[in-house]
């Protein structure tokens, strides 16, 4: 892993401190978040470097985003606004690093927009704002999350029937979001990628799936 600046080092030490200090996760959902932050700076990096973007400012947004997870999430609003209450706790924190104040604001514009698209101060929609938001929703499409999302649902334990069915929407919902908008080139071709290579696992299980049922039915007809 490359060395990181002193202001990405100075984020990373404060975000590590505030999830492993948290009384609202346990031990596991607190190394859930941390790893999740880590791969999303990880992205942002290599973002800001291919576009030419502040390094240091989408690698702090990214590891940013996330911060509301320190404090209890107790319902459905307040993880739809955990990207404005992340902002809102990072600001006296972001306020004090070394960076030029227009980065400050626009990485912490980009951390409340990151979930719904809002946030409760103004702020300028510029391709490193985006692409917090696209650096959270590329890790959410990479491969470990095939893993999370098959372990989720329990599809192991799902019928045949049940895991068809969860095949066939999660295919649906892949190629309805295909050609899905992001800030940069370098994340779309990221995005692009990612759908493409989840489509291909899915396209694979359904044949998979349908190769049980295909020679089923052959035996049952034979009868």
């Amino acid at each position: 892993m490359p060395p990181l600046s002193p202001v990405q080092a100075q984020v990373y030490g404060f975000v590590r401190q505030r999830f492993l200090s948290s009384a609202a996760m346990t031990a596991a959902q607190r190394d859930y978040r941390w790893r999740h932050t880590l791969r999303v700076a990880a992205l942002g990096r290599e973002i800001a470097r291919a576009e030419r973007l502040s390094e240091d400012a989408l690698v702090a947004g990214c590891l940013l985003h996330d911060l509301a997870y320190a404090e209890p999430i107790l319902d459905d609003a307040a993880w739809l606004a955990h990207g404005r209450r992340s902002a809102a706790l990072a600001r006296p924190f972001v306020e004090r690093l070394a960076l030029p104040q227009p980065e400050r604001e626009v990485l912490l514009y980009g951390v409340a927009i990151h979930v719904d698209d809002r946030s409760d101060f103004p702020g300028q929609r510029t391709a490193l704002s985006l692409s917090i938001g696209d650096c959270d929703n590329l890790d959410r499409f990479d491969v470990y999350r095939i893993y999370e999302n098959l372990e989720y649902a329990r599809f192991s334990a799902m019928d045949a029937a049940a895991q068809a069915a969860f095949v066939a929407d999660k295919r649906a919902h892949l190629a309805a979001r295909l050609d899905e908008p992001l800030a940069t080139a370098a994340a779309t071709r990221l995005w692009r990628e990612r759908i493409a290579y989840q489509t291909g696992f899915y396209d694979r299980l359904a044949a998979q799936l349908a190769r049980e049922d295909g020679f089923a039915t052959t035996e049952d007809s034979s009868v």
